[in-house]
């Protein structure tokens, strides 16, 4: 096939359609080729002809300069070399990606302390004094960072709210990348930025490798058009402590994942006045969720908020309404595991367990992230 090479400016632009003539530029590198990328839209990179490569994380663009590679004499973007470890993550969903990559060594720093973790390998690497909690996102141990001689930080967009200690790492000559996997439309866009992470740390073969084996059984699914009318219908939910009903927003990535797998969720827009902020969930009344919910085929109550149920008798005790709840009188009730959020990788097997519920082989099957409660 024929290779076409461009400026970088011009390649930015054919290729990603991020580029801007007014935004700053690495120089007169070549632009040769880009990832190759199935659903993440919230990233992307271009190949350059000398090894580096221009990182497009939305708004913000970085150059990339692997190990052995020299940054170009022209370049005016912010610099990433190739981390060899001692990463500081403050984006704690982006953690099981380095795990999945073989790569959970690289990072040293977190965030999020070890009571938060529900994943076996990051709390048994604090446990090990091998990852080290350095404070809150908004707060994090500056000296920590400093003595570690941190390559690169890694934060969500949750810095947004805090520019200071942004502006206070960079001081410190440490580059911070901001993630943007939460604003990935496809559920399955969130677990493909270990294709990025497998770029930054010389893994970008085994990522795409592992993308492709974690994708598998979603890929494998066969459901055709499936009206409306004919697909269960869902509700995902937690009760909060004092009462109300904490819910996803319709077209947030769990009900997404629902209608993926074959299903449909039980909220629309039309149902709600739904808050107009950047959070998923929203919590409304009771008697809200009542109205809309009470003969969904399916409830699935999320364990991450309020803790896990173990029976129906506990779902009834948070309200003796349930006892009216199609879905109670039917058995048909199930519970998210705990790990779900912060399992990145779990993506496609959560759809899989979906489908394997609304197709009746909910019992038969061994599910990952869902149980049956009674």
């Amino acid at each position: 096939m024929r290779r076409f090479i461009l400026p970088l400016t011009a390649a930015v632009i054919l290729l990603t359609g991020c580029g801007n003539a007014s935004q700053p530029d690495a120089g007169n590198m070549q632009i040769t080729g880009h990832m190759p990328l199935e659903y993440a839209t919230q990233f992307s990179v271009d190949y350059c002809a000398d090894g580096c490569a221009v990182l497009h994380i939305a708004a913000e663009d970085y150059l990339f300069v692997p190990e052995g590679c020299s940054e170009p004499a022209e370049n005016t973007l912010p610099v990433i070399h190739q981390p060899q470890g001692d990463i500081y993550l403050a984006s704690s969903s982006a953690m099981d990606l380095f795990d999945a990559i073989g790569s959970l060594d690289a990072v040293t720093m977190t965030s999020t302390d070890t009571e938060g973790w529900m994943l076996p390998d990051v709390k048994a690497a604090m446990q090990r004094g091998n990852l080290v909690y350095i404070g809150k996102y908004s707060a994090p141990d500056y000296e920590a960072l400093t003595e570690s001689d941190c390559p690169l930080a890694i934060e969500n967009t949750m810095i947004s709210h805090s520019p200071a200690v942004r502006e206070q790492i960079e001081s410190l000559g440490i580059p911070v990348l901001i993630e943007y996997s939460s604003y990935e439309q496809h559920p399955l866009g969130r677990m493909e930025w270990m294709k990025l992470y497998g770029l930054l740390l010389g893994k970008e073969q085994a990522a795409a490798e592992c993308f492709t084996e974690k994708t598998a059984g979603f890929h494998a699914l066969t459901l055709s058009d499936i009206p409306d009318e004919e697909r269960k219908t869902v509700a995902f939910f937690s009760i909060t402590a004092n009462g109300a009903v904490n819910i996803r927003k319709p077209g947030d990535y769990i009900s997404q994942m629902i209608s993926l797998a074959g299903g449909r969720y039980i909220f629309t827009a039309d149902d709600l006045n739904v808050d107009e902020n950047a959070l998923s969930t929203m919590n409304i009344q009771m008697e809200t969720f009542y109205a809309t919910a009470k003969d969904a085929d399916i409830l699935i109550y999320n364990s991450t908020i309020e803790g896990q149920l173990d029976s129906i008798a506990q779902l009834k005790e948070k309200s003796p309404v349930f006892a009216d709840f199609r879905a109670v009188q039917q058995d048909s009730v199930w519970c998210t595991e705990q790990n779900l959020f912060q399992q990145t990788t779990g993506a496609a097997d959560m759809i899989t367990d979906l489908n394997r519920i609304f197709t009746g082989q909910g019992d038969s099957e061994k599910l990952t992230y869902l149980h049956r409660i009674h």
